[in-house]
């Protein structure tokens, strides 16, 4: 396993990072009902991916009712006594309670919700605290001095943003350098082969601001584990069958023809689609580490494999350019006149 400092901090994470979305049985009200893992099964994956070098986990307070997730990872801390060979990512912002208190990143709310993670995953720190995504009604000010307040608390280690637009999130960059607050040091966001829109602005932002890159949903959903065929009908038991709107968002002409330039260079190397898929965002730059997501020990197994996949040149070109996208205006206007964006 290859380790990366996360952005411009000391912290080293694994280039894999284990995702928690799916730790707990959830109920019906929760998006993740019947796809998720039982909780013996969760501990088994933290476990095996201790075993194979991962030290980085992801989880938020959203995942699971009532913070399922956390409270699954809580309890392994309790039972293992192994709390400290893990770099522990958590997030906030999102609904955790009815009425107009319940959700955003207020001070508030920030305070609140960073004592009801530490309570239920029975730690002292999170090591990487996450907005889920920016608060238009917040002034990003109070939610950078609420955040660096818990820093300096010693609450929370390192700070993160997800879901941010590219405009918001150098504003905050700059805010937190001009007044000397903590800055956020890592960025969550949905990248993909299917879904690459991040390359327009937040890329090059990240480069340049030193962010270090986790992108998630790396497998879009799913889609790009090769089991999805087009014309054919998703397999029974498939993430995709529970979550159609994704399906239908990757039925398209461009979102196929990556699916072929995969299944491709996956023969080539003897590989797996998901773990092709995988590799192809560790070669990027600015990627420190991708969250995957697993229900079995199994599936855990087949993803371990991409950390020690490596493309050719010539492989990941045919990949970019199966999965190339429409830059839209300016970018594809600097391309043609600079060669790049």
């Amino acid at each position: 396993m290859e380790y990366r400092n996360l952005g411009q901090s000391g912290l080293k994470v694994s280039t894999l990072c284990l995702g928690a979305m799916t730790f707990g049985e959830a109920d019906e009200k929760s998006m993740m009902h019947k796809v998720g893992c039982d909780e013996d099964t969760s501990h088994q994956l933290i476990e095996r991916a201790l075993e194979a070098g991962i030290n980085f986990l992801d989880t938020a307070n959203i995942y699971g009712q009532d913070g399922l997730s956390e409270r699954v990872i809580g309890a392994w801390f309790d039972k293992s006594g192994r709390r400290d060979e893990l770099v522990l990512a958590t997030k906030f912002r999102f609904r955790t309670a009815p009425g107009p208190l319940g959700a955003g990143a207020s001070r508030r709310h920030i305070i609140r919700a960073c004592e009801d993670s530490l309570r239920r995953l029975r730690t002292d720190r999170i090591d990487l605290y996450q907005i889920h995504m920016q608060d238009n009604d917040t002034p990003e000010e109070e939610t950078l001095r609420a955040l660096d307040d818990l820093v300096r608390q010693g609450k929370v280690l390192y700070l993160g943003a997800s879901n941010y637009a590219a405009y918001r999130l150098v504003d905050s960059l700059w805010r937190s350098k001009s007044l000397g607050l903590e800055r956020f040091v890592a960025l969550q966001m949905q990248y993909s082969l299917a879904v690459r829109d991040l390359e327009r602005e937040h890329m090059p932002l990240a480069r340049q601001w030193n962010l270090g890159v986790i992108p998630w949903s790396p497998l879009a959903g799913g889609f790009l584990s090769g089991k999805y065929r087009q014309g054919q009908p998703p397999p029974d038991g498939s993430r995709l069958t529970r979550w159609k709107e994704w399906l239908t968002r990757y039925d398209n002409p461009r979102c196929w023809g990556t699916i072929e330039a995969l299944i491709a260079v996956a023969a080539e190397l003897d590989a797996t689609p998901s773990q092709v898929a995988l590799a192809w965002l560790l070669h990027k730059p600015a990627v420190t580490s991708v969250i995957f997501g697993a229900r079995s020990v199994e599936q855990l197994n087949d993803n371990l494999k991409s950390s020690e996949l490596k493309l050719s040149a010539a492989q990941l070109t045919r990949l970019d350019d199966a999965s190339a996208f429409e830059l839209g205006y300016p970018y594809d206007f600097i391309k043609r006149i600079s060669g790049a964006w």
